[in-house]
């Protein structure tokens, strides 16, 4: 049987090149594949070849660059005449055609790039192998058998990129022996391998101080993995239908060059949110990718609004989008509407019509489903142009009622894709529009108008999550049955983060249902709940840039590791203060009533005693006041509070030592009485902070202070069928009436504060003149997943 029979089965075709089974079933999973294979071998016209040449035909069927396909049989004769007969070789074939694409190219510049007629001889490997064996000799003998052979053989390559690979490896594996002799017990012992930490260890120092080491993660330039718009000629997607065909999505030159003019060449993206709901942290980590693309190649960001369903569309929540990408550090090159070019969509769906690719349905959103379950055409599918061209004007002009009819593509409803199930391109909907009034009752749907504005906007790179991959055969049918600029799309993992919930829906019912404080609850992973927190744009963003820009899954990040970034900004920005939450009285009875000592205290640790400005007063009278769980009547050796007959140190002022305690109702301590050591000559272990009252007799500033855990107990709530059941009922505790250090009462709106020893704080809104409010931001260090809580 010739290789080439049309007849021979695929599994026994791709077999007889000499693909391994397992190579050759795999193949017949991914229908690509197998068309493309079948299609090479055809091309390659063999009747049996070496396993070398097959494993070089099966590179072409997986590599080859769709855009330059009139290459492919040239490239085949290369590969079956051995001109071309190393992955090598071939794999800088694939680059030399894929930069030319579809247009012509000169054989001789193509053979020198491709090294045809080049022959390493064993002689020159060796020489080249022992050249770069001395020159890592240091390396080889402090590593032995350790040493990373891939790396060695990287650096043959570059001299000799023609080399046989086999032959190289081998003759490296013998020089290594020759030079460190058996291999030992130390040598067959696996190294430690060093793991990069995506949760970084924090450690708290005395002063309440971290100490934050960055992962290299973070210093990389994460927008270098996207091409340059003059590079949007190849093949983006291809678009397999049922009956065979394939349609293979690119820009022609003549279409990338008059974007190119219009453009200047510049990058062009957009973040396209809907306006019904607040942004969250998800959103942070789109307007990041989009804005600083577009930062980073002196580019542009369109913020679009896409307003294409009025039922939820609020003017609340395009205000408040535009305040929070602001806040965010962002500035839009322009904002704009998917309604501004209603008038435009809907001339380009008659177009459609009229090419046949698009027809007025009938079917109930049941009977539409049905059917999508079925893989089976509309009844309606077929109907004659000019009927669908008459019902379309009819929708617009509203003579049919909502519901009983839409436009669809005509896409193909027995693929092997859901989102080719000939979509809703537009459906009536009598509601006026907060931007366009009452002009239009036909309303287009987002897989219709989100990538036909992309283009009609020039937009140079379309990103999005993960979620969307399965709509970009729908995306590209689009613009290439409307021969429109097609732009580069590339979908990355969406931000899912623990113990909180991302969907807008049921963020939605959150807010509605009052389970939480409203959609800037400081509970809530929205933008607004962050800002009113205290978290800042900045640690935001720092933290999106820590997690980099893949496509590896939809990932869950723990919520510690948002909070490392929060606190090492923070720590470099919030002054020292201190508050106390639950305050037991101390009187200090070897002082005098009426005396008050001011004392100065430190706003940052690392400042120097001679900077005055970095220093507050603090009065230090006969009655101060502690935290109630720093007293204890029965002592241990973990514990550095104070205990009876023990002394502490009060931080910044003095020793005190327990004298008495004096019990109320219930045996409870109602106050402690205890003696300072003014000459501190003691010097306790255990340092407390405190707040005094500033005069005889009077109570210190009190303030609100609002404590925030996690909102669900569960990592993925999203995940449990009875999430409302998973809200964590101690997720909010809030405080009436802290005690503070008086210099706390100048705090506005805006202000963060690390309050020693309790973590870090923020003015919220609902401050008064006559009352502070504070939201806890965050802990000195993560307690929660240690099970400290208390």
């Amino acid at each position: 049987m010739a290789v080439g029979d049309g007849d021979a089965k695929p599994l026994d075709l791709f077999l007889s090149i000499g693909l391994d089974r397992r190579t050759a079933e795999g193949a017949l999973v991914n229908q690509r594949v197998t068309s493309n294979l079948t299609a090479v071998i055809k091309e390659a016209g063999v009747n049996g070849c070496s396993k070398t040449i097959g494993n070089l035909l099966y590179m072409v069927a997986t590599k080859f660059p769709a855009n330059a396909l009139i290459h492919r049989p040239t490239l085949v004769q290369y590969i079956v005449s051995s001109k071309i007969k190393n992955p090598a070789q071939l794999d800088v074939a694939l680059l030399f055609v894929g930069a030319f694409g579809p247009e012509s190219f000169s054989l001789d510049e193509f053979e020198q790039a491709c090294g045809v007629g080049v022959d390493v001889s064993v002689e020159e490997i060796h020489s080249t192998v022992a050249a770069v064996l001395e020159v890592n000799m240091d390396a080889i003998l402090e590593h032995r058998y350790h040493i990373n052979v891939g790396n060695l053989c990287g650096q043959v390559r570059k001299q000799q990129p023609w080399a046989n690979a086999k032959i190289v490896k081998e003759v490296i594996d013998e020089k290594l022996h020759r030079i460190l002799g058996e291999k030992t017990a130390e040598d067959d012992k696996k190294p430690l391998k060093k793991q990069q930490q995506k949760i970084v260890k924090i450690e708290e120092q005395t002063d309440g101080a971290i100490t934050p080491v960055l992962t290299l993660e973070e210093e990389v330039n994460p927008f270098l993995i996207f091409p340059e718009p003059a590079e949007n000629y190849k093949v983006h997607t291809e678009i397999f239908f049922s009956n065979g065909d394939i349609w293979r999505a690119h820009n022609t030159k003549e279409k990338l060059e008059r974007h190119l003019k219009v453009t200047g060449g510049r990058v062009f993206t957009r973040f396209p949110p809907e306006p019904n709901g607040y942004l969250h942290i998800g959103h942070a980590k789109a307007l990041f990718i989009n804005f600083g693309l577009a930062e980073e190649r002196g580019g542009s960001c369109y913020l679009r609004f896409d307003d294409t369903n009025p039922d939820v569309e609020k003017r609340e929540y395009i205000d408040h989008i535009q305040e929070n990408i602001q806040w965010m550090g962002w500035q839009p090159f322009k904002v704009t509407f998917t309604s501004d070019y209603f008038q435009e969509l809907y001339d380009l769906a008659v177009k459609l019509i009229h090419k046949g690719l698009a027809y007025v349905d009938h079917q109930s959103p049941e009977e539409v489903k049905e059917y999508r379950e079925k893989k089976m055409n509309s009844p309606w599918r077929d109907r004659p142009i000019a009927e669908s061209l008459k019902l379309f004007e009819d929708m617009r002009q509203g003579f049919i009622d909502e519901g009983k009819a839409t436009l669809r593509l005509k896409q193909d409803m027995q693929s092997h894709n859901k989102s080719m199930y000939d979509l809703i391109a537009y459906r009536i909907k009598f509601t006026a529009h907060p931007q366009v009034g009452e002009k239009w009752c036909i309303y287009p749907c987002y897989d219709y108008s989100h990538c036909i504005v992309d283009s009609l906007e020039n937009i140079t790179h379309s990103l999005c999550s993960l979620e969307f991959e399965i709509r970009r055969p729908s995306y590209y049918w689009l613009l290439l049955a409307l021969e429109l600029y097609q732009p580069y799309v590339w979908e990355y993992s969406r931000l899912n983060v623990s113990n909180t919930m991302m969907s807008k829906r049921k963020l939605n019912r959150l807010v509605m249902e009052k389970w939480v404080d409203g959609w800037d609850d400081p509970r809530l992973m929205t933008l607004a709940g962050l800002r009113r927190r205290g978290v800042s744009s900045t640690a935001i963003n720092s933290f999106i840039r820590g997690l980099g820009i893949t496509r590896s899954g939809n990932s869950m990040i723990r919520v510690d590791h948002l909070e490392y970034h929060i606190r090492e900004e923070l720590n470099k920005t919030a002054p020292r203060t201190m508050v106390v939450l639950r305050p037991l009285k101390v009187v200090i009875t070897n002082l005098d009533s009426g005396l008050i000592m001011n004392l100065d205290v430190k706003m940052w640790p690392d400042a120097s005693s001679d900077d005055v400005s970095s220093n507050y007063k603090v009065p230090f009278t006969s009655v101060v006041y502690i935290e109630q769980s720093d007293f204890r009547l029965n002592d241990s050796k973990d514990y550095y509070g104070l205990v009876p007959g023990k002394a502490v140190l009060l931080r910044y002022a003095f020793p005190i030592k327990c004298t008495e305690v004096i019990h109320g109702d219930s045996d409870t301590i109602f106050e402690i009485h205890a003696e300072y050591d003014p000459s501190k000559k003691i010097k306790p272990k255990g340092v407390l902070h405190w707040v005094a009252q500033p005069s005889p007799g009077v109570d210190p500033l009190k303030v609100e202070v609002r404590l925030f855990e996690k909102l669900f107990l569960s990592e993925d709530p999203a995940e449990l069928e009875d999430w409302l059941s998973d809200l964590n009922p101690h997720s909010k505790e809030v405080i009436p009436e802290a005690y503070a250090v008086p210099s706390l009462a100048n705090a506005v709106l805006g202000d963060r504060f690390q309050f020693e020893r309790l973590g870090y704080f923020a003015v919220d809104p609902d401050s008064t003149p006559s009352k502070l409010v504070f939201n806890r931001t965050t802990t000195l260090r993560d307690s929660y997943s240690k099970g400290a809580r208390k």
